[in-house]
């Protein structure tokens, strides 16, 4: 730790007459930083670990480096952040134009604090939704200036149930709120983005977990089950949508980042509104997020560590928890995770170990977070880059040797 975290480590021993423990002092400082984990939870995506994992950054050129960040290289002067990442993006996904913000929350009240102030905006009720941290779409609404329009029912809302209400309203919107993180299943309706633009109404629609094409050629034929009901950003503008918005750091596989794509008018309106100087992200996420996209477009998507993680077979996770060798290799269900794709199982492999460890992988140097099922501590694979199985080895005869296993 730098010097003056040793210092403030010191100052509360002597605060607490407490000399002879200052290291765990120490510790408790060191714990509250940001530092490198295992996922052992099996969780893809997990929001407390950062959502999905990321590549290390690499620079070919070494030193001290800036970049282009609002600089236009041929004509040497100042340029747009909004457009360098974002055509990039827009390219990839066939968006007229797309623009990044710092994460899928703002990219959905930038959207509607451009387009829909003072407008009324129709959303089905079982659309009016919370996300993690209470983010409620209502309160978003409210802070945008816009007037919230509920329409149809909380399991069933049809096309004439839109169709009724805006026509007794006056330049009415469509905001279409994926349900990323929720499952209404049994005696339910809903509508299409398809069937809304029949209507000839603008349609904003939030896909949420940025899964940016539906078939995932990345991963091969046939696409997972676990994505067949997965919006696609492709698929999303394809099918008629105005604006899309779709989080950068949940199935896209980079950073955190929000993106705003869709028509050119209404994008360029988006980077034209005084909040998107307070929204849009900075050279370090723009940098990774490029080095995102470029994996799609070079057709490398499947080198991405989400989609690596999530594409091993079940038989190879085995020979890995075979070949770690201590614990019990043992069958398993992961998740996507991360308020994406609720209800859906990978099927995955992993270790077992009988009592709860879990604090004793936490306190490691390089931290381990597992998992409880039942009386078992469990380690799943699907989540832990192979180059860490040797740790997860040590780490484990650490745990036996000390519990007298």
């Amino acid at each position: 730790m730098p010097h003056q975290l040793k210092v403030e480590a010191a100052r509360r021993s002597i605060a607490n007459n407490d000399f002879e423990n200052v290291q765990n002092y120490a510790k408790e400082i060191y714990d509250d930083l940001l530092r490198p984990v295992i996922n052992g939870t099996g969780v893809l995506i997990h929001t407390n670990l950062g959502r999905s994992p990321l590549k290390a950054a690499k620079d070919q050129y070494g030193g001290a480096r800036y970049s282009t960040l609002e600089f236009d290289l041929p004509n040497g002067r100042r340029g747009s952040r909004a457009k360098k990442v974002g055509n990039l993006i827009a390219g990839y996904i066939e968006a007229e134009s797309a623009i990044v913000v710092n994460n899928g929350a703002a990219a959905i009240l930038l959207v509607l604090s451009a387009l829909a102030s003072n407008r009324p905006i129709l959303i089905s009720r079982g659309e009016l939704v919370e996300i993690g941290g209470g983010f409620r779409i209502p309160d978003v609404l409210k802070a945008s200036g816009a007037q919230l329009i509920e329409v149809g029912t909380t399991n069933k809302t049809r096309l004439k149930d839109y169709e009724s209400t805006s026509s007794e309203l006056e330049s009415p919107g469509i905001l279409k709120v994926h349900a990323s993180n929720y499952k209404i299943t049994g005696f339910t309706e809903s509508v299409t983005i398809e069937q809304l633009k029949s209507l000839g109404l603008e349609v904003f629609f939030d896909i949420g977990s940025g899964l940016l094409d539906q078939t995932a050629p990345w991963l091969g034929w046939p696409t997972p089950a676990w994505l067949k009901n997965e919006p696609g950003a492709k698929q999303a503008l394809k099918s008629g949508a105005d604006i899309i918005t779709f989080s950068g750091d949940k199935l896209m596989g980079g950073p955190q980042a929000g993106i705003i794509a869709g028509s050119k008018d209404l994008v360029a309106r988006c980077a034209d509104h005084p909040l998107y100087r307070a929204m849009r992200p900075g050279n370090l996420v723009l940098e990774a997020l490029q080095e995102t996209i470029f994996t799609y477009l070079d057709n490398r998507a499947d080198t991405l560590p989400i989609w690596r993680m999530a594409k091993i077979k079940p038989e190879t996770l085995k020979l890995r928890a075979e070949e770690i060798g201590i614990g019990k290799p043992i069958s398993l269900f992961g998740t996507p995770g991360g308020g994406s794709l609720p209800g859906e199982k990978i099927e995955s492999y992993g270790i077992a170990i009988h009592g709860d460890c879990t604090r004793q992988l936490r306190n490691l140097d390089l931290p381990i977070i597992a998992r409880m099922e039942g009386p078992n501590t469990v380690i799943d694979l699907r989540t832990v880059d192979p180059m860490d199985d040797q740790h997860i080895k040590s780490a484990l005869c650490k745990v036996f040797e000390t519990n007298g296993n």
